[in-house]
């Protein structure tokens, strides 16, 4: 069976001095299946779109700001994932340099800027504590994950760096 996941975009936007992610507070649609927790911002590709055009344009419609420099940091599949049992496969990036001014939120939740050495207290994904070190630290190389879930709870992970 060919594999044909949902192809998305994940990104985490940096603050002007980089001490501050901008993260997304997943409080408006009760049908979500991200409620209560917080989440970078993204979505899914369109057809005949470059992922990193995914990505700006996904910061741009989810927050307002355009993106100026965007650093591909690294790829996860998402085997079984999706609220139906989809796969995903997600390209992670880090916004370091954005301009405009950023919106309170959207349809999906409410945008904060988070301390980065308090992102880890916040509610969300297991798995997410897992990768967002591999986001941050200085190993410029991208690491590539497989990270398979079973309701909430990760099943296993696994990366490489190359």
């Amino acid at each position: 069976m060919p594999y044909t996941p949902i192809v998305a975009t994940l990104g985490y936007v940096l603050s002007p001095d980089h001490r501050q992610v901008l993260m997304m507070h997943r409080n408006r649609r009760q049908d979500d299946q991200h409620l209560g927790k917080y989440n970078g911002l993204g979505g899914k590709m369109e057809p005949d779109e470059a992922i990193a055009a995914c990505m700006c344009r996904e910061i741009h419609e989810e927050a307002g700001i355009t993106c100026e420099s965007v650093r591909l940091r690294g790829t996860l599949n998402w085997p079984d994932f999706g609220k139906h049992g989809e796969d995903w496969l997600g390209f992670i990036f880090l916004i370091e340099r954005f301009s405009g001014r950023v919106h309170e939120g959207n349809h999906e939740g409410e945008l904060e800027w988070v301390a980065r050495d308090k992102l880890m207290s916040l509610p969300m994904w297991e798995g997410d504590r897992l990768f967002l070190p591999l986001v941050f630290d200085e190993d410029q190389r991208p690491f590539h994950g497989v990270m398979r879930y079973r309701g909430e709870c990760v099943q296993s992970w696994s990366y490489s760096r190359c």
